[in-house]
């Protein structure tokens, strides 16, 4: 498995997703375990959490395998993300839904975190949504510090325009080494909106949350296009969500996609991705197909 360089860290091309961890039938700490291994033996070392996934008990549910496996930790990248208030859960008392990028509130949702998810260290803490509210010297003061005690190996954010990344860049010294954007077939405008090129110029590596779409993909895409990914994923022995992800590796700016499932049997094929090769004209054919015209 390729692996991508952020800063201090590294974490592996692709990342398993942990979003829908307490959706599953089963939560117990031997299938999240089953889970984690599936993934390991493929070269998948990267796990992306959130304190807020799950209403604030999927990063729980990954401790309680720590626990019973704690041999495991040692293999893996943990990405964690903070700053999203909802009345559900810890925050049920909240009166309404918002964001919290004060220094109170980091420091708070890291000690949770750490605390949830039976670990010492996060290697990767996110800021999870932009915060209209930002004092960035206080919200960059709180990461640096956090890095400084050795909490976190390393900062980036997600869901940031390129506007919102430099702003809590300018009140860091700590550099910000990612930012988790959505992107897809069909989630395709950061292409061109100039999100992907701020980065790309940068050499800031971008994750890419729901790169299927969220399992819309197929529904929301026409049937040219099903078709064809159906047909590239058959010619390497896989299947169209494979081919899917190989459209966004195939990009120079180094995305990493971030894969959830909770089908074993799925998330044993999430490699398959690194197989396939996208040639220019395939890349921009699946591109045409999903906009429904050539480009200009």
């Amino acid at each position: 498995m390729e692996r991508i360089s952020l800063g201090k860290i590294e974490l592996s091309r692709l990342v398993y997703g942990m979003w829908r961890l307490g959706d599953d039938a089963d939560t117990s700490a031997g299938h999240v375990q089953a889970k984690i291994e599936a993934c390991l033996a493929q070269g998948i070392t990267s796990f992306d959490q959130a304190d807020i996934y799950g209403g604030y008990q999927a990063e729980a549910l990954l401790g309680a395998a720590l626990r019973a496996a704690p041999q495991l930790r040692s293999r893996m990248e943990i990405v964690t993300k903070c700053d999203i208030v909802a009345p559900v859960g810890r925050h049920a008392s909240a009166r309404v839904k918002h964001y919290d990028t004060s220094a109170a509130h980091i420091n708070a949702s890291v000690e949770a975190s750490l605390r949830d998810m039976a670990i010492e260290q996060i290697d990767l803490l996110l800021v999870h949504r932009p915060d209209p509210l930002m004092d960035h010297h206080e919200t960059g003061a709180a990461l640096d510090a956090l890095v400084a005690a050795g909490k976190v190996r390393a900062v980036g954010v997600s869901n940031f325009r390129p506007w919102d990344f430099t702003l809590l860049q300018s009140g860091m010294k700590t550099p910000l080494v990612t930012n988790q954007i959505e992107l897809s077939l069909v989630a395709h405008d950061g292409f061109t909106n100039g999100d992907v090129a701020f980065h790309q110029e940068r050499g800031i590596p971008l994750m890419a949350w729901s790169p299927l779409a969220g399992g819309r993909l197929l529904a929301e895409a026409g049937k040219p296009l099903r078709d064809r990914l159906t047909d590239i994923g058959e010619a390497h022995g896989t299947d169209w969500s494979a081919a899917a992800v190989a459209w966004l590796l195939r990009h120079p700016a180094r995305i990493i996609p971030v894969l959830g499932t909770n089908s074993l049997a799925r998330i044993g094929t999430i490699a398959t991705a690194m197989d396939i090769q996208i040639d220019r004209q395939t890349w921009f054919e699946l591109y045409t197909l999903v906009m429904g015209h050539e480009v200009a």
